[in-house]
């Protein structure tokens, strides 16, 4: 939920780089006309030269982007991200089979890799927008001590599945409270990387510098992709985030000198938006924590952000019209009576399985939660453009009376809880911040009573 425009602004698939390399690395070296092969391709598409962009498509493209659809998808980025400006820079490297280059794209309201792959023959294999990754490493933010803890790697698993993933856990006999981070909407590594920041990663050093330990963990979606669901099966949100959440939690329950009567899971965006639904099915949990966890429906959460992004200088009413448009059409499918199990969804540029929408129809989070005897604690960052003061007065009102929940709103803060000033923009995400000393406190503090 609280799905960020960019995360989700993809036109096809791009072949990223598998989690463990081959133990022999055999790829060819990257033919030095890739990158302008690449750089032909995002100019075409910027040009609007879209038919000679899908004529290069291999046969799994065609598939998963007909011909027809690319202006579209085109033009639902640019609504998000306003107008194309240039290239900055360009890299190429091999990737299994394919050859991949990146090149990174000014927009005016943000900075975008344009990750291009193309197959051993040549053809397009590939094309995703992504947020931009900023090569400037992480620094730990003031407020963690390394010093006072260690970090172990885990796998978590469930089924099949095995998740790549970190246990932070205070120096000390213990045993310590744990919490299970859970991530927002798209795939994403444990740390929850978006452009220089790891917000995961602050909170993780932030919270076992004061006590509680955490283990984080690889989405599902981010390890395995397209394939994240069993050939045949329908994909859920189940599938994308409750399981894998679930095993975590047993996971941290086994973890030496931790207690298992004080596992918590904290999620963010669309991870707060589930996480009652996680703790209805799971006894071990003794409490959830959510950051910025929408409480609307998917449709209107969405709505309201192309909406707000409209109304950033720099977006022509014509275009910003036809994304609005086109997020209607969206809504309405989604909400279709009609809607079956096996259709596909066009959801801002990608083709997402209807089972999605169908397993989320009905879900109220609020309600789920009122349900709860577990402690929830609810926080909310003010400047937040993605989930918003109304979905904080929405938990605020359904869960009123509740002696088991705790509210805090930040003024100062964005969707990721770093401290800002003003309108709220996705260029925010470009700059290299920190989760707020005073929610890893908070967060600690609630824990710990």
């Amino acid at each position: 939920m609280a799905l960020s425009p960019i995360a989700r602004a993809q036109l096809a698939p791009a072949q990223d780089a598998p989690a463990k390399p081959p133990a022999q690395d055999t790829t060819p070296k990257v033919p030095p006309d890739t990158t302008a092969k690449a750089r032909e391709v995002v100019n075409e598409i910027v040009t609007g030269q879209f038919e000679k962009v899908e004529a290069r498509y291999d046969a799994k493209m065609k598939e998963a982007l007909p011909p027809g659809k690319l202006a579209d998808t085109w033009k639902q980025l640019l609504g998000q991200t306003g107008g194309f400006k240039n290239i900055l820079s360009e890299s190429a490297q091999p990737i299994q089979s394919f050859q991949v280059a990146t090149l990174v794209c000014a927009f005016e309201r943000t900075t975008l890799d344009a990750v291009v792959s193309f197959d051993a023959d040549g053809a397009l294999g590939g094309i995703r927008f992504r947020p931009h990754r900023d090569t400037t490493p992480w620094a730990a933010p003031a407020y963690a001590k390394p010093e006072t803890f260690h970090e172990e790697p885990v796998t978590v698993k469930f089924s099949h599945w095995e998740l790549p993933g970190t246990v932070t856990t205070p120096l000390g006999d213990g045993p310590f409270p744990l919490v299970v981070l859970v991530q927002g909407s798209g795939p994403h590594d444990e740390d929850e990387t978006i452009g220089p920041n790891k917000p995961f990663k602050d909170l993780a050093w932030g919270l076992a510098s004061r006590g509680v330990a955490v283990l984080r963990y690889t989405k599902r979606t981010a390890r395995y992709g397209m394939k994240s669901v069993d050939e045949g099966a329908s994909f859920t949100v189940d599938d994308e985030i409750v399981n894998d959440a679930r095993a975590a939690v047993e996971l941290a329950a086994k973890q030496p000198k931790i207690d298992p009567k004080r596992i918590f899971a904290l999620g963010h965006s669309e991870g707060g938006y589930i996480a009652p639904r996680i703790a209805e099915g799971d006894t071990q949990i003794a409490g959830i924590i959510l950051l910025a966890g929408s409480a609307r429906p998917l449709g209107k959460v969405i709505d309201d952000q192309i909406h707000y992004l409209a109304t950033f200088p720099g977006v022509p009413p014509e275009q910003a019209q036809k994304q609005i448009a086109a997020i209607e059409q969206m809504i309405k499918e989604i909400d279709s009576p009609d809607l079956k199990k096996t259709d596909k969804v066009s959801f801002l540029g990608a083709d997402i399985p209807a089972s999605y929408f169908l397993d989320l129809r009905g879900y109220d989070p609020v309600a789920v939660a009122a349900k709860l005897k577990i402690r929830i604690l609810v926080l909310q960052g003010a400047r937040d453009y993605q989930v918003t003061s109304e979905d904080f007065d929405l938990w605020k009102k359904g869960l009123a009376g509740h002696d088991n929940v705790t509210f805090k709103l930040y003024p100062d803060l964005n969707h990721l809880f770093v401290t800002g000033e003003g309108k709220s923009k996705p260029s925010e995400y470009d700059k290299a911040g920190h989760v707020s000393a005073d929610t890893v406190t908070d967060i600690a503090d609630w824990i710990r009573k």
